[in-house]
């Protein structure tokens, strides 16, 4: 072999190494992009939360962004119960029929009322109730996700984003355990929505046909734990297996949120169970009470000032022994008021973290 021949060969040989590393490399940072993408995949967002004070009791990656797949239809539930007459009958139209996923089969021509519908979606998941719902509230899905956004954002949940009335997947279509929580406290304390999502099973019309649908909630936490008044569940590939419940003892209500919780119904018993192990609700102050004088110097009188709801707050032993009660208003003012105008604030402390905050507002008349 000359010179050339093998100047030529080990070039080729060179080439052929260099390709093979660069290979190699782009399969390793493959493989390390996977493992990440499944390691976040896997991460569970769980939390609990008391219905009336908001107060968080127990979470975990609860501030994590994350898919919530059918839980997905607490805000749709919501929306259309605030936005849409309950009474109202909606004739199924053949573009909200035949939609994927879980489904009470609706057929072209059905005529049921909202409420009919509201069943459907609550207790069997039914995406093409989610549909049929939203195109009647808002005229499109679009709108109807425009419409959920802007509620979700009212009661507070600002790290959430819906582009859908059901959870099917959407990269774009997501939420935190928190918001979720937070949603749903504000859900469970309407009438329509509560009666709802706490019925175990009922009957409504299947219109084309000379039966009725029976359907049976797929939530197992109301027949399998005490105390339990709702809300839903929800399962795709993306989200995982997820869980809101709420359960009622002893006066209090918790609601609690587990995302892509594969043990969802177990994990959520234990996490109840250990937390109204550990916190009782106490009557922290009576809105009867006049809380403070507040003086006028444009008429020199004196004001009385008021909380306007009483306030019950979720606290262990220990907390209670505790608490400490500030309130923040002015001593003097120089200008008229209203009756329940706003005036201040009254803030809980327990060992100098803030728990809880609630509007003062004056009483006219009182002197």
């Amino acid at each position: 072999m000359n010179y050339k021949t093998m100047k030529s060969n080990n070039s080729f040989v060179l080439k052929f190494a260099i390709a093979f590393t660069l290979v190699l490399i782009l399969m390793l940072c493959n493989v390390v992009v996977n493992n990440t993408e499944v390691e976040a995949s896997s991460r569970s967002g769980q939390i609990i939360m008391e219905r009336d004070s908001n107060r968080v009791l127990y979470q975990d990656n609860a501030n994590e962004k994350m898919y919530m797949a059918s839980t997905t239809k607490i805000v749709t539930c919501l929306v259309v119960i605030e936005n849409c007459n309950m009474s109202d009958i909606i004739t199924v139209s053949n573009d909200t029929v035949g939609v994927e996923g879980s489904s009470i089969y609706l057929e072209v021509g059905e005529k049921l009322s909202v409420k009919d519908l509201l069943y459907g979606l609550m207790l069997r998941s039914g995406n093409d109730c989610a549909e049929t719902l939203a195109v009647h509230c808002s005229g499109s899905i679009e709108k109807f996700a425009e419409l959920m956004n802007i509620t979700a954002k009212r009661i507070g949940a600002v790290n959430s984003n819906f582009t859908n009335p059901h959870g099917l997947h959407d990269d774009n279509h997501y939420t935190t355990a928190y918001d979720l929580a937070l949603i749903s406290c504000y859900a469970m304390k309407n009438d329509t929505f509560r009666e709802i999502v706490s019925t175990k099973s009922i009957d409504i019309p299947f219109t084309t046909r000379n039966y009725n649908r029976h359907l049976v909630n797929k939530n197992k936490m109301l027949k399998e734990f005490e105390g339990s008044t709702g809300i839903k569940t929800g399962y795709t590939k993306k989200a995982g297996r997820c869980l809101v419940s709420s359960c009622v003892r002893d006066g209090m209500e918790l609601i609690c949120v587990v995302l892509n919780c594969p043990p969802m119904f177990e994990r959520s018993k234990e996490l109840l169970t250990n937390t109204f192990s550990s916190y009782k609700l106490y009557n922290v102050l009576d809105s009867d009470n006049i809380v403070g004088f507040i003086f006028n110097t444009k008429n020199n009188k004196k004001i009385a000032i008021y909380i306007k709801d009483d306030v019950f707050l979720p606290l262990t032993q220990h907390e209670i022994k505790n608490i400490k009660i500030e309130y923040d208003y002015p001593n003097f003012i120089d200008y008229s008021v209203k009756k329940d105008q706003e005036i201040g604030s009254v803030k809980i402390y327990c060992e100098n973290n803030l728990i809880f905050q609630q509007k003062i507002y004056t009483i006219i008349g009182v002197e």
